[in-house]
């Protein structure tokens, strides 16, 4: 804007309107290098704005294979929206942001003053998809427990197609994750992480410390953790507490007084090559003979532990299995369901991330002394045997190390969490001095989408602290308590 008026007037309107437009904030359009177009996203009823930016996959090699990053925009609902959105780091790995829409649709009070976006980590979604025909769902993916000749097969198929599968590491997506910020307009960002996007949310605050403003992590993953050996070991330790839950109900323990001793029973029954079971089919509802081993059943309880609704469950599953009914414990299984929403890893990202990061700081001579004493350890071994195979890239040498920042940090932890219990939110808390720990003894792994959180993390995003947070919404979710248990399929509760 030029003014050359003479008179004193003309000028000082000039003056006054320069002063408004100024007071307005810097319109983040002007700086935007990536063009967003309405799109539809799952479970979303309105729609975003969405686009893709090009980077290279080896960045290494700039003039190598291309890769394709999506990002979608939830516009604040506001004409001066502030310059830092909120952007969704998704969990796995292995998961899509954009199958987070349904949460981010949620963040209303986020939306009133930010953007909220979502972006696919390479390989996932609308990333340039590790899509390979050996690892999508199939039916009988709950009576699947070993992935070694799948991923062998998908390995080949990625590989025919030139994937450079070394490159799919956290160290990548946050290199693309920092593009992206800089191709949508922003000059820094609020990062809300769940689960291992908790990692990559600490990764790259330790790359661009410069780039964010607050960061709210949820089910929190320690750098340290290692995703593949760890995960089992803390879903023991939750199912112990489940059993040891149980047996202090008067009804859960009248009705299931050694649930240990229920599990041994059924692992007996089943023998060491399993044994010809009917099972009804939960799609069809049609009895099929299928061979169920004591490994198949591990597996299907893993992820009911997930969510108190389905953990307070597994008493009466395990019982029913012990009497040879196994369909309501493979019903229950999200690998059961056919809604695509659902199927929310994508394995081979999965693989190459943990191939690269993980695996390879087990301790010890392998997994096998890790893991001793655990009913799911060939389970856990079967899975960490994909690395055999698994094409590996590397990690930074301080990606495993605690971060220390003076960076506004709110962590939210879920009491009955069986993969990244509040004892993590701890540990990471000592690192940021200027942090709240949150911990709801009520609700499992991730809480950010329940009760009044979106409204707590609205509240710390805007003031970029905790002077303001709702009490009343701290006391509820620090006053929440487990769904109680359910002793058999009729019961009242006490």
């Amino acid at each position: 804007m030029r003014c050359t008026f003479a008179g004193f007037g003309p000028l000082f309107l000039c003056l006054t309107v320069a002063a408004l437009v100024a007071g307005c904030g810097r319109d983040i359009a002007d700086d935007r290098r990536i063009a967003l177009t309405e799109c539809r996203l799952p479970r979303l009823s309105t729609s975003a704005q969405c686009g893709e930016l090009e980077v290279p996959e080896n960045r290494e090699r700039p003039d190598g294979r291309k890769i394709r990053i999506f990002a979608a925009v939830l516009p604040a609902n506001t004409v001066s929206p502030k310059e830092d959105p909120l952007v969704i780091l998704a969990g796995g790995p292995g998961q899509a942001a954009s199958q987070l829409a349904s949460f981010a649709a949620r963040l209303t009070d986020v939306r009133r003053t930010r953007d909220v976006v979502l972006i696919d980590q390479r390989g996932t979604g609308r990333s340039s998809a590790l899509d390979c025909a050996a690892l999508r769902p199939r039916d009988d993916d709950e009576f699947e427990t070993d992935p070694l000749p799948r991923a062998r097969e998908c390995l080949a198929q990625l590989e025919s197609q030139g994937v450079d599968l070394t490159q799919y590491t956290t160290a990548a997506w946050i290199a693309d994750l920092e593009t992206m910020r800089d191709a949508l307009g922003y000059r820094r960002w609020n990062l809300w992480g769940g689960s291992y996007g908790s990692r990559v949310a600490q990764e790259y605050l330790r790359r661009h410390p410069e780039r964010v403003r607050t960061m709210t992590l949820d089910g929190v993953v320690p750098p340290s953790m290692i995703v593949t050996l760890d995960v089992w070991r803390n879903r023991a330790t939750m199912l112990r507490a489940l059993f040891a839950t149980c047996h202090a109900s008067t009804s859960c323990r009248a009705a299931h007084p050694d649930l240990e001793a229920t599990l041994s029973r059924i692992a007996a029954d089943l023998g060491p090559a399993g044994r010809e079971v009917a099972v009804t089919d939960p799609h069809t509802g049609r009895q099929r003979r299928l061979r169920i081993t004591f490994d198949i059943v591990l597996a299907a309880l893993q992820p009911l532990a997930y969510a108190p609704e389905t953990a307070v469950l597994l008493p009466e599953m395990l019982a029913l299995a012990a009497d040879g009914e196994y369909a309501p414990l493979f019903a229950a299984s999200p690998t059961s369901s056919n809604d695509p929403a659902e199927q929310l890893i994508n394995a081979a990202l999965h693989f190459s991330v943990t191939c690269a990061e993980d695996v390879p700081r087990i301790p010890g001579s392998g997994a096998t002394p890790a893991l001793a004493g655990l009913r799911t350890q060939r389970l856990a071994q079967q899975a960490i045997a994909v690395c055999n195979i698994w094409p590996k890239g590397t990690a930074p040498a301080d990606a495993a190390q605690a971060l220390t920042s003076d960076l506004p940090v709110l962590l939210l932890s879920g009491g009955m969490d069986p993969v990244t219990p509040p004892a993590y939110g701890d540990a990471v808390a000592k690192g940021f001095p200027n942090s709240r720990h949150i911990v709801a003894p009520g609700y499992g792994h991730i809480v950010s989408a329940h009760a009044c959180a979106p409204r707590l993390i609205a509240a710390f995003v805007e003031q970029a602290g905790f002077g303001k947070l709702p009490a009343s919404c701290i006391a509820f979710l620090e006053k929440s308590a487990p769904p109680p248990m359910w002793p058999d399929r009729l019961a009242p509760q006490p």
